[in-house]
C-alpha cells in the first residue's frame, strides 16, 4: 500500500499544479446548479429533498468522468513517461490503482463542494438526511464505476481525445442497458437469462435504488465488480503494452 499511496499523492497534487482541476471542479459546481434549480425545478416542486439534485447525476458524469479519466494513461503513453513509471519499484496494479484512487478521492472532493445545497434544503425543510446521505455515497460509487471504465480507455490509446470518446460511449451503453430502448432489441429472440444480464447491468437502476435511501448490497457489490472488473481489464492492457 506504501506505493499506491505515493502514486495517488503524485497524481492528487498534479490535479491541482496545474488549473485543470479548478476549471474542472466549477464546471461541475455550475452544471450542477444549472440542473438542480433550472431543469429540476429545485423550488417550483415545492418539497424538502434534492431529488431534483441527484437525478442529473448520472448524465454529469457521463461526459465529466471523462473528461478526468481520459488523461490518466494516455497522456502518460503520448508523453512517453509510462516507461518511466512502471520502471519504478511499483507493479502495473499498484500504479493503476493510486491513479485510480487519486481521481476518484478528486470526483469526492468536487462532489463533497455540493453540500451547501444539502445545508439549504436543511433550512428550507425537514428532509431525510439518511436518504441524501445514501444519495451521496451513491453518487461517488457511480462516479468510480465509470472512472474505472474510462481508466481502461485511456490505457488503450495515446489520444486523450479518443480516449474520451471510448470512455462516453461505454459508459453510454452502461447508464441505458436497463431501458426499454434497449431491451426491445434483445427482446423476442434472446432468452430470458441474458436479458436479465443486461438489464442488471445499469447504472441508472442501481443507483435509482441507492438514491432512494434503499442499501441493497447487490446494488454496493454490482459498483464494486463494475470498478474492479475494469481496473483489471486496465492492467492487463497495460501489461500488453509493454509486451509489445
Amino acid at each position: 500500500m506504501e506505493a499506491v499511496t505515493t502514486i495517488l499523492r503524485r497524481e492528487l497534487a498534479g490535479y491541482f499544479a496545474t488549473p485543470v482541476a479548478y476549471v474542472f471542479i466549477v464546471i461541475y459546481l455550475v452544471m450542477n446548479g444549472v440542473f438542480t434549480f433550472y431543469l429540476g425545478g429545485f423550488f417550483e416542486r415545492g418539497l424538502a429533498d434534492l431529488e431534483p439534485f441527484f437525478r442529473f447525476h448520472p448524465w454529469l458524469y457521463l461526459f465529466l468522468v471523462p473528461a478526468i479519466s481520459m488523461r490518466l494513461w494516455a497522456e502518460e503513453r503520448r508523453a512517453g513517461t509510462i516507461e518511466l513509471l512502471l520502471t519504478l519499484p511499483v507493479t502495473t496494479g499498484q500504479a493503476v490503482l493510486g491513479k485510480f484512487l487519486a481521481a476518484w478521492l478528486f470526483l469526492g472532493l468536487a462532489l463533497l463542494l455540493t453540500v451547501p445545497i444539502w445545508v439549504t434544503v436543511n433550512y428550507l425543510g425537514d428532509p431525510d438526511n439518511g436518504v441524501i446521505l445514501a444519495a451521496y455515497a451513491g453518487s461517488w460509487l457511480m462516479a468510480g464505476g465509470m472512472l474505472a471504465i474510462g481508466s481502461c480507455m485511456s490505457a488503450v490509446t495515446r489520444s486523450q481525445v479518443i480516449a474520451f470518446i471510448l470512455a462516453v460511449a461505454a459508459c453510454f451503453v452502461f447508464l441505458l442497458s436497463g431501458l426499454p430502448m434497449v431491451m426491445n432489441v434483445f427482446s423476442g429472440w434472446a432468452p430470458q437469462f441474458l436479458l436479465d444480464g443486461i438489464a442488471s447491468m445499469s447504472f441508472l437502476s442501481h443507483f435509482s435504488d441507492i438514491s432512494r435511501g434503499v442499501i441493497d448490497l447487490r446494488d454496493l457489490v454490482y459498483f464494486v465488480l463494475v470498478a474492479g472488473f475494469w481496473l483489471l481489464a486496465n492492467v492487463i492492457v497495460l501489461e500488453l503494452r509493454k509486451a509489445d
